[in-house]
Formats: structure tokens, sequence, C-alpha cells
């Protein structure tokens, strides 16, 4: 062999791995956005950890079912269990949580929710079987609750809407 053919050896093999590292480091396609609107029903349960007036540190769990709201009836029927922590004071409360929303035929996303105020934002953050790969998330806000049907419990219904996307 050559240099002269070495050398264009060496070139080439050097573009052809150039071309193969962009091509990994492009994203993913996914679907167009799709739009979800759900209304949660669930009862949870609550454990204070430290309770002051300038201050108060609370863990919950809630259990529940998601019904539909938008003709695609994306999440429709999904059971949910929702877990976090919340700290509140005079000024304001803050809470950070997980979702695992368990579809009828056993896939399931998980959801990061942030609490600030009154707002809660939804993100989507893994998926299972059609929804691997899911991106997106949304808004969440109660609008409803109940006379608590025992100490330490809370029954109440939120909406919650937003858009997602799949891979092709």
């Amino acid at each position: 062999m050559s240099f002269r053919n070495r050398k264009s050896w060496e070139v080439f093999i050097l573009l052809n791995a150039a071309v193969i590292a962009f091509s990994l480091s492009l994203p993913i396609s996914y679907t167009l956005a799709e739009p979800y609107d759900i209304t949660d029903c669930s009862s949870a349960t609550y454990t204070i950890h430290s309770e002051s007036k300038e201050m108060t540190i609370m863990s919950f769990e809630f259990r529940g079912i998601s019904r539909a709201n938008h003709e695609n009836r994306a999440f429709d029927n999904c059971t949910f269990f929702y877990v976090g922590v919340a700290r509140i004071t005079p000024q304001k409360s803050t809470a950070h949580g997980y979702t695992k929303y368990l579809d009828p035929d056993g896939d399931y996303v998980i959801m990061e929710s942030i609490r600030e105020g009154s707002e809660t934002t939804m993100t989507f953050l893994h998926g299972t079987g059609k929804w691997k790969g899911i991106q997106g998330g949304g808004k969440h806000r109660r609008i409803t609750s109940g006379k608590p049907i025992a100490p330490g419990t809370s029954q109440i219904c939120a909406r919650h809407t937003g858009t997602f996307e799949l891979p092709k």
C-alpha cells in the first residue's frame, strides 16, 4: 500500500467515525405533542415529622384513579401512587414528589411534581411498554376535597392537564 493510499484510507476512516459519532448524538425522533387532561381522585395519608408555628415538615402518600377528560382517552383508568414531602411556612408552602401511573395494560409512567404555593408542575421522567421514552408534562391543581374520613387523611380530586410526546 502506498503512502497516498494509506493516507486516503485514514481520512476515510476518520470521516466515517465522525459521521457515526454525529448521528449518534442526534436526538430521537418524537411524535407531535399530544394533549392529556385527566381528573385524579384519591385518598391520602399524612405524617407530620416536625411542626411549629414557623414551619411544618410532612410526608404524604396518595392512592387513587384517573379518568380521562380528553377525547384521546390518554391515561384513562390509570391507578396511581404518589409519595412526597412538603414544607409549610406562614409565607409559602412547597412540596416535591413522585407519581407512578399504572395503566390497565400494566405499563406505567413516573412523573415528578414540584409545588410552589398553589401551582404544581408535573414532568414525565420514565415510562415502560407503550410509554417508553415519554417526554412532556403539565400542571396539576386541586378541584375539590371532602371532609377527612379519618384523622391524618385527605380525600381529593385534582385536574391534571398537559402534553406528552412518545418516540416514533
